[in-house]
């Protein structure tokens, strides 16, 4: 039995691991959730706030772009530190920026909270996965229990919009970070109670490739959002501060090449199929976050529904995602991993055409078709990219091959969400055709974006208001229709790649030879 989470003889050492590995879970839920659950609340938020365009994609894409590179460094602090200490500092970080974020008066605020959650999120995430590994030493336990972790990892983004939709709809926006601090409250001491030692290890570290790491990719971010508005520093120097981020991962890039023990395993992209696996991963998840931001906000602001009413249109994405990751083992040992990939790289493409033929009106039965085969495909490519890059290297790099792994996917969020959310700027912006009346600092404001424009026809009122929110709607289809054609070719050629770079036989084998490892 368990006393406040103490292990009392073999059954209760049994039971105890169970409630590790519940905790594990929510943990990993806060984190993944936290990069979505914003999207339903964009609305609400901007005439609450008032962020311009750039303010309002950092404040939705900060979160996953801190994320991204500090899971390997907290990674591999966790092993030199201890990992415990890290989840639980993670709880604690984590807590207070949701409390700043809340509250947060202004978007500069609400950008730095979120970027402290990032910093919270990237404590936790990587020793969620350390921790299963150690404390689920009987190998039949250990595959149900990565299993588990897995189809948290990929139900967790799908569910963030529809929580983020009941909370809107009956609080106000700053619930959706609110609802972290009593959880929290709730998680710490049973973590303290619950989470065993662990064996800490002299790993070197180096300081400097993680702060190019944290540099290179916000500079990159940063030049590419203000490229495409230009209104902040000007194109110009947007592009050079781009081009300073491409410098600094470069340099990154070198760095780890040249260390004994480096930060990121830079080498293991020489094998083909760990290169294609982790390329699937990065684009999968770009398309899929990218666009379900997009897609909350066409469901909102075009179609007129209310936060709830777009979250629940949006449970079809949610439950296919889920069903995806707990079903595509079984499509993996039936047709192979090769099919299997770019199967679900062409279906999430596939389902994506339909897009293409919108306008504002409504379409939902093709709209629930559509993300049952984005969530879907999504999750099916996903495993199967996962079962590759874990195939396709030696046990003794497995833990550089994980982390690589979990950073392509948090940068395929960040990215997903820069590049489209930039699109989508670019060509609402021109495309937008303001009032005559409407007055000039009115209108720039307008084409910030459609729920600035939302927030100025409401405003605004009477025939002008409708005239601008009308000639937004429209606009704003332009540019979702311009993001989501992006979005299919990246996933086809993808798809295509997968197919040719991936001999069937081989991959085959590779599956076989990672299946042995695990049941090892």
């Amino acid at each position: 039995m368990i006393i406040f989470g103490r292990e009392i003889g073999g059954a209760g050492r049994r039971a105890n691991r169970w409630s590790v590995l519940a905790l594990l879970c929510f943990s990993l839920l806060l984190v993944a959730v936290d990069a979505t659950v914003l999207h339903i609340a964009v609305p609400a938020l901007t005439a609450a706030l008032e962020p311009s365009a750039v303010q309002l994609l950092w404040i939705i894409d900060i979160y996953s772009l801190v994320v991204a590179p500090l899971l390997v460094t907290f990674g591999t602090l966790g092993d030199r530190y201890g990992r415990r200490a890290f989840v639980l500092g993670g709880y604690v970080v984590f807590g207070v920026a949701s409390l700043a974020a809340a509250f947060a008066a202004t978007p500069i605020a609400l950008i730095l909270a979120r970027a402290c959650l990032g910093v919270g999120g990237a404590m936790i995430m990587p020793a969620t996965l350390s921790i299963i590994r150690q404390v689920f030493t009987d190998r039949r336990e250990r595959a149900i229990a990565l299993g588990v972790w897995g189809a948290v990892a990929a139900g967790g983004a799908a569910v963030g919009p529809m929580l983020g939709g009941v909370l809107v709809e009956h609080f106000w926006w700053g619930a959706v970070f609110l609802i972290n601090v009593p959880l929290l409250l709730v998680a710490l001491p049973l973590a303290i109670r619950l989470l065993p030692p662990t064996t800490r290890r002299a790993h070197p570290w180096d300081a400097l490739s993680a702060a190019l790491s944290v540099a290179g990719l916000l500079a990159l971010a940063f030049g590419l959002k203000e490229a495409g508005y230009g209104h902040t520093i000007g194109r110009g120097p947007a592009l050079l501060v781009f081009a300073l981020g491409v410098a600094l991962l470069v340099w990154f890039t070198r760095r780890q090449r040249r260390l004994a023990a480096p930060l990121l395993d830079i080498g293991l992209f020489t094998q083909r199929g760990f290169a294609t696996g982790v390329a699937c991963v990065l684009l999968a998840i770009f398309a899929m976050v990218g666009l379900e931001l997009m897609l909350a906000q066409y469901l909102q602001l075009v179609l007129g529904l209310s936060p709830l009413g777009a979250a629940l249109r949006m449970v079809p994405l949610m439950v296919a995602a889920i069903v995806g990751g707990l079903t595509a083992a079984r499509l993996l040992d039936r047709i192979g991993l090769r099919a299997t990939m770019s199967g679900g790289l062409a279906l999430t493409a596939l389902a994506l055409m339909p897009v293409l033929n919108w306008g504002v009106e409504d379409h939902p039965v093709t709209l629930a078709l559509c993300f049952v085969g984005i969530g879907f495909g999504v999750e099916v490519a996903l495993l199967a990219a996962s079962d590759t890059i874990m195939a396709s290297v030696p046990e003794s790099r497995a833990g550089g091959a994980a982390a690589i792994e979990e950073t392509a996917y948090e940068l395929g969020a960040g990215l997903g969400i820069a590049v489209l959310g930039t699109i989508t700027t670019i060509v609402y912006a021109p495309a937008l055709l303001v009032p005559a009346e409407l007055p000039p600092d009115l209108a720039v404001l307008a084409r910030e974006s459609l729920a600035a424009a939302a927030h100025v026809a409401t405003e605004l009122g009477g025939p002008a208001g409708a005239s601008l929110l009308a000639e937004a709607r429209l606009a704003f289809v332009s540019g979702l229709h311009a993001a989501v054609l992006v979005s299919v070719l990246f996933l086809l050629v993808t798809a295509v790649s997968v197919a040719v770079l991936l001999p069937r036989r081989q991959a085959a084998r590779a599956a076989a030879r990672e299946r042995e490892r695990v049941a090892a």
